[in-house]
């Protein structure tokens, strides 16, 4: 602990003094991050719990339980959704944004990120690291933000924090060095700085001198984190005053160890043991210490970059609470009760009750997301503490607060002054790859289905919606399975709407394999005008990519000029529905060579009908091929999947084009797989190189399906 290392004082107790609402130095924003099942919302109940927020028998002082606190992340796997926990020690407000564990819900971690200036890495004694950690790590060094990494669950029977500390220091980078040592099953915390011994044994927390075996068992760890405190000093004449033998004042080490880490160049490790009990948690003091002294304020923090609404740069702007307004929606959730309730992180400017902001943002359109440019009536704000909303009277520049019954804003938009509308530049949204076909189980759901649809999209931006009117499926475009169940949860539960899959269909298409004479016959007499049209065409594929071309050879007016257009519209009607399976005809040459007319039964709507009728007779003739979409699939996996990545991409009738090295031990696979082989890739990826696997696609031609497969889909459409 940073201030016991200085004074020696005491636990951190309850909240203590309370912080100015309009001093964003007096703000931390600290996101934990971690894989599933690491301990990173017990963390925060025990947080929750050293500060008097609730107490240790797990009730909030307002008479909430901690269940309370956590129920939407238990009901759904406790872990899908990103979360806000305000603490106060010290004079300080922390606020802690407790993320998601599953890589389905990438979408809410980054969301935290942006709303974070500090990022604290949870990682399990008894599990180690996943690749999503991994990855996260290696996102927040790309933006330099300060991190921390706290050692949890020392006290299971398969914890080892030794073992966590290397597989850290290996996953994270020699910037990385622990504070404390563990003593025992959560008894106590040696530190590395001041050399005393927190013991936690007794069920309160008490500093003293530690035993000869204890100093003796630190003084290699102990070495490494002053020289990596050291490395990073801005005084360069320290390193030479230790290496020579001096030793170096403890505050000055201190004071040196602030700043590395709120500049993000030292990651400190802590330990702690986070389930709540009667008395003081193990680390938890030690914790929050960092967090205040260690971690930047908004104030140090760099700010987004921000625009005019016509893209140009507004420079100048800080985190003032005086400035102009500038804020950013972070989550939205719909509450069936309380209607849409929106996360906000205010960069610039107060943010009051009833004021009116501009709108803006945020170029998700492709996504089902529309873009805003529209005034809206700020509602009541407040700080959010899971169910519980506790009024606010103003957010500051630096803070967060939920804001209710905001009708047009969006996760992703900006919210600024409405005479001087800006816009935050939006931070990257992952592409969401598994395709979920669905259908409104009842007529009833069907009528409910368009707007429930709305309000879930607005809530996830990593969710796309897609009326594919190919194949007249309404498609959900997921993360994973995990993020396709809870979508489908949700629109049950908050929407009232019940949905089902379906088999997903591949929009295919048809060409002709050859060449193929056919009439066009529509003649009906019944009293009065009748249909008359006869015409003559000649069907040839084209090459791959070539479309569709019509050619007219009709000479001595056999069909009149009038209804020559009429066949090839009749024929492009006719290429729409297929010829063979329902799916679109493609690269064909229609030759009109012959015909007849009649001076009174001929219509354009005749010879319409004959265009389609000589097209399906020459479909007869020739039995045309179905052709499969396939496209680039770009893998970025590590080197140790490259193997397992390129042999499932070959038995998915892919053609591996090549591969790449690219930095931090990891290979990009390059090739070409049809689309009917990859429907399903981002759920079997993940599997196969544990989470470390990304990729890309992106559509590359139409190929001649496999006559094994062309015969299963011929089959399915005449059934249905």
């Amino acid at each position: 602990m940073l201030v016991a290392d200085r004074s020696a004082g005491g636990g951190s107790g309850a909240a203590g003094r309370a912080p100015a609402a309009d001093r964003p130095d007096s703000v931390r924003n600290v996101v934990l991050v971690g894989h599933s099942g690491a301990g990173k919302t017990t963390l925060v109940e025990a947080l929750l719990a050293e500060t008097g927020v609730i107490q240790r028998t797990g009730r909030v002082e307002d008479g909430t339980t901690v269940s309370d606190y956590d129920e939407v992340e238990v009901r759904q796997q406790r872990s899908v959704n990103l979360t806000v926990a305000p603490v106060v020690h010290n004079g300080i407000k922390i606020n802690l944004l407790d993320t998601p564990g599953y890589a389905d819900f990438v979408g809410d971690l980054r969301a935290g990120l942006r709303a974070a200036d500090a990022a604290l890495f949870v990682v399990s004694a008894a599990e180690g690291i996943d690749g999503l950690t991994r990855m996260l790590w290696e996102e927040c060094a790309a933006v330099s933000m300060p991190r921390a990494v706290v050692i949890t669950k020392i006290d299971h029977q398969r914890a080892d924090f030794e073992e966590a500390l290397t597989a850290c220091q290996d996953a994270f980078g020699d910037a990385v060095a622990p504070l404390y040592l563990p003593v025992g099953r959560c008894e106590g915390l040696l530190g590395l700085l001041s050399q005393r011994l927190y013991d936690y044994s007794s069920g309160t927390r008490q500093e003293r001198e530690p035993g000869p075996d204890l100093l003796a068992s630190m003084e290699e760890q102990r070495g490494v984190l002053i020289e990596g405190i050291i490395q990073e000093s801005e005084d360069e004449s320290l390193m030479d005053r230790y290496l020579a033998g001096e030793a170096i004042d403890t505050k000055v080490l201190i004071d040196d160890l602030e700043k590395a880490v709120a500049r993000g160049g030292f990651h400190p490790v802590l330990a702690a043991c986070a389930a709540p009990g009667s008395g003081p948690v193990m680390g938890m003091a030690e914790l929050l210490e960092i967090m205040t002294q260690g971690f930047p304020s908004p104030l140090e923090h760099p700010m987004p970059e921000i625009t005019t609404l016509d893209g140009k740069p507004v420079p100048g702007l800080g985190c003032d609470p005086a400035g102009p307004l500038v804020a950013e929606v972070i989550k939205t959730t719909s509450d069936p009760y309380v209607g849409r309730i929106s996360l906000v992180r205010v960069f610039s400017g107060t943010l009051r009750p009833d004021m009116v902001v501009h709108v803006s943002g945020h170029g998700l359109a492709d996504r089902g997301h529309e873009d805003h440019d529209v005034d809206e009536r700020v509602g009541a704000l407040s700080s959010p503490l899971g169910k519980q909303q506790r009024p606010m009277a103003k957010c500051a520049a630096g803070d967060i607060c939920a804001i209710g019954k905001l009708a047009r804003a969006e996760t992703g938009d900006t919210l600024s002054d409405k005479d001087s509308p800006l816009l935050v530049t939006a931070w990257t949204m992952p592409e969401p790859l598994l395709p979920v076909a669905v259908r409104a189980r009842s007529k009833a759901d069907e009528d409910k289905l368009s707007q429930a649809l709305s309000r879930t999209v607005a809530e996830d931006p990593t969710l796309r919606l897609d009326m594919n009117a190919e194949t007249r499926q309404l498609v959900l475009w997921c993360m994973g399975e995990a993020h396709a169940d809870v979508v489908l949860d949700r629109l049950a539960k908050r929407q009232g709407v019940e949905v089902e899959k379906v088999p997903l269909r591949v929009a295919l298409r048809e060409t002709f394999g050859g060449k193929a004479r056919a009439m066009g016959r529509n003649v009906k007499q019944t009293g009065g005008h009748g249909q008359y049209a006869i015409c003559h065409i000649e069907v040839e594929p084209l090459p791959s990519g070539s479309g569709f071309e019509f050619v007219d050879k009709i000479v001595g007016g056999v069909v009149p000029r009038q209804f020559i257009p009429s066949v090839e519209k009749g024929v492009r009607a006719q290429m729409e529905r297929g010829v063979l399976a329902g799916y679109p005809v493609v690269d064909i040459r229609v030759t009109l060579y012959d015909g007849k007319a009649h001076s009174v039964d001929s219509s354009d709507m005749a010879f319409q009908i004959a265009g389609q009728l000589a097209l399906k007779e020459a479909a007869a003739k020739v039995p045309p091929l179905l052709l499969e979409p396939v496209d680039e699939v770009s893998v970025l996996v590590d080197d140790s999947y490259v193997g397992a990545v390129m042999s499932d991409l070959s038995s998915r009738r892919g053609r591996v084009l090549g591969t790449e090295p690219v930095a931090g031990g990891r290979t990009l696979v390059k090739a070409e797989v049809p689309e009917l082989e990859i429907t399903r890739y981002a759920i079997d990826l993940r599997s196969m190189s544990h989470g470390t696997g990304t990729f890309s696609r992106a559509f590359l031609r139409y190929e001649p399906l496999p006559a094994h497969l062309a015969d299963k889909v011929r089959e399915n459409a005449e059934a249905e």
